[in-house]
């Protein structure tokens, strides 16, 4: 019986030998020249110890009877052995040609539907695998993988010739091919380990690589907070920790080549000469000529030549390793969309018997049997402790993410039901660390599913308390992002003006101003909740004064909402003052906010 364990593992070989055969399904024309030349080389291979042959015995029968050897006799013979030589180049140089093509082609397909179930996966995926890891598998696995489509095709020329001289051996004498079965018999076990732990030192040695990828992305992102610090020397050692694991699983890479070339390779040499002395026997008895002793001494070697063959199989074990890693991201689940359409509404949102997070030490969700009706139109104040739910609130308002249990309903419909662009059309948000992308300052704004016009990427700006700093950059709203810095404020203002310009009816903050000043933070606050009549806003916040403004609270509280009331209602209770901090001060010469309808 197996363990949990094993049947993981068991799993993730099926998941990542399911990939190479879709792989290899979707391939195209170019794996068919290539399935095609593989055979034409191996036939060219084996005819060529043939030719050799029958030269050798054509030369020894004109010696034989003119003294002599005569070379016009066998000059036909000899000219059909160069050109299956030159043939044999020629056929190498277009599998290397079409193989290449092929693998990037098979590539560019595996990263770019690896990309697409990433990007479509999207907070779901990221407690899973850490980024530094995801670029891991997106970059070198996936071309690993990939190559396991051009491996198939080198593995059928590695174990055609083999397959064929031992069919070749038996023409020429049964006995020759009942000598070599019977010596390679015994290898037989030392290939299946070598395979075995081939594939376990492969896995453990990308896993490794991840590991460190990991580390070094979470590194480079907190690279101010290491120099502040001046833990340069400790983090190091912190990201290089897994370099002992890499170093164990490639050092038994390599003794697993070698203890197959010590048990291995004596038994395939003795193999050899056990043949080549069986056909000089039967030559001495009369039974091969000295050509078809040439041949069989030829066809033995080719017979026993499995070091080709494993290493292609080694390299189909190392594109299987790679492909289940792959294939363990792919199997994340990503949102899927309806095609029902989303009817006129004032906006309202509603989270019934929602249940979702990753269970505690405690053994209880984040969320549990949650119940919550955001009002068409209004302004909800969604409060709690750190690490309350409350962004997971957030996120499943839009359906960013699904929830284990219960419904998220928008107007009535649920969000799983809607299609994509008719979701993001309806709900926009704005977050903590916004993602601007790459290049102008009004592309970063304007990004999303809709185009908004210049007047309103302004406008929004305004609102959002960008347009300051905008106006002091020498290109404005022209200028590139890589190379303008911004302030971790800075970048949350462009994100907040990204979700005002866009004309969502639902509006999700989420703590999406945490990194501004008092004064311009209090001004935003203003704006989102007195303005922008007609949208819903849903704001995740530690300001009193925020709260205050909001039409109704929601306290989050135990993985529910504890209650549902206005700030003048709750401000009673101890348990809600103390979650907030203290209120800035507006600056007394505050301007007044204009905002896009």
């Amino acid at each position: 019986m197996r363990s949990s364990n094993e049947n993981r593992s068991h799993q993730r070989r099926r998941s990542g030998d399911r990939l190479l055969r879709s792989a290899v399904r979707g391939a195209g024309w170019w794996l068919v020249p290539l399935v095609v030349v593989a055979v034409l080389d191996a036939a060219a291979t084996l005819a060529l110890p043939a030719l050799l042959g029958r030269a050798v015995d054509q030369l020894v029968t004109t010696t034989a009877r003119s003294g002599a050897p005569t070379w016009s006799t066998a000059g036909g013979t000899l000219a059909a052995t160069a050109a299956v030589v030159l043939f044999l180049v020629v056929v190498d140089v277009v599998t290397q040609l079409v193989g290449g093509w092929g693998t990037a082609r098979t590539t560019a397909r595996l990263r770019t539907d690896l990309a697409r179930h990433v990007l479509a996966a999207g907070p779901s995926l990221a407690p899973a695998t850490a980024e530094g890891d995801l670029v891991t598998r997106l970059v070198s696995g996936t071309a690993t993988a990939a190559r396991a489509v051009v491996i198939l095709g080198g593995l059928a020329a590695a174990v055609l010739p083999p397959a064929g001289a031992v069919v070749a051996l038996a023409l020429v004498d049964p006995w020759l091919a009942a000598t070599f079965v019977v010596g390679m018999a015994s290898v037989s076990g030392v290939v299946r380990t070598y395979l075995r732990r081939a594939h376990e030192a492969s896995s453990g040695y990308l896993e490794a690589q991840g590991a460190i990828a990991a580390r070094l992305v979470d590194a480079l992102a907190g690279a101010r907070t290491i120099a502040a610090a001046r833990t340069t020397d400790v983090e190091v050692e912190r990201v290089l920790a897994p370099i002992g694991e890499l170093r164990r699983q490639g050092r038994a890479v390599w003794q697993n080549i070698a203890r197959l070339a010590v048990r291995g390779e004596p038994a395939v040499l003795l193999t050899q000469v056990a043949v080549v002395a069986v056909a000089g026997a039967r030559l001495s008895a009369g039974h091969l000529t000295p050509g078809e002793l040439l041949a069989a001494g030829r066809y033995a070697v080719l017979a026993a030549g499995i070091g080709s063959i494993l290493d292609e199989l080694g390299a189909l074990t190392r594109a299987r390793a790679a492909a289940e890693r792959v294939a363990e991201v792919l199997a994340a689940p990503a949102l899927t969309y309806g095609t029902a359409p989303l009817p006129a509404g004032p906006g309202r949102l509603e989270l019934r018997h929602v249940t979702a997070g990753e269970a505690g030490p405690d053994g209880a969700p984040v969320l549990d049997d949650l119940e919550l009706d955001v009002p068409g139109g209004k302004v909800v104040a969604l409060v709690g402790r750190s690490g309350a739910g409350k962004s997971l609130v957030a996120a499943l308002a839009g359906r960013l993410c699904d929830p284990a249990v219960g419904t998220v309903l928008l107007d009535g419909v649920p969000l799983r039901d809607l299609d994509r662009v008719t979701l993001r059309r309806a709900v926009g948000y704005a977050f903590e660390r916004p993602g601007l992308l790459q290049g102008t300052v009004a592309e970063a704004i304007r990004f999303g599913v809709d185009v908004p016009p210049p007047d309103r990427v302004r406008d929004a700006s305004r609102a959002a308390r960008a347009f300051r700093f905008i106006a002091r950059l020498p290109e404005g709203y022209a200028s590139l992002l890589a190379e303008t810095p911004l302030s971790g404020g800075e970048v949350q203002r462009l994100g907040l003006a990204r979700a005002l310009a866009h004309d969502a009816r639902v509006l999700i903050l989420d703590d999406a101003t945490s990194s501004l000043d008092t004064a311009t933070e209090a001004e935003i606050a203003v704006s989102v909740t007195t303005h922008l009549q007609g949208r819903t806003r849903l704001v995740v916040t530690h300001r009193r004064a925020t709260a205050a403004r909001a039409d109704l609270v929601a306290w989050l509280d135990g993985g529910r909402i504890r209650a549902c009331a206005p700030h003048r209602d709750l401000w009673a209770y101890p348990e809600y003052r103390a979650l907030f901090r203290p209120d800035p001060v507006p600056a007394p010469d505050a301007i007044p906010v204009t905002t896009p309808a």
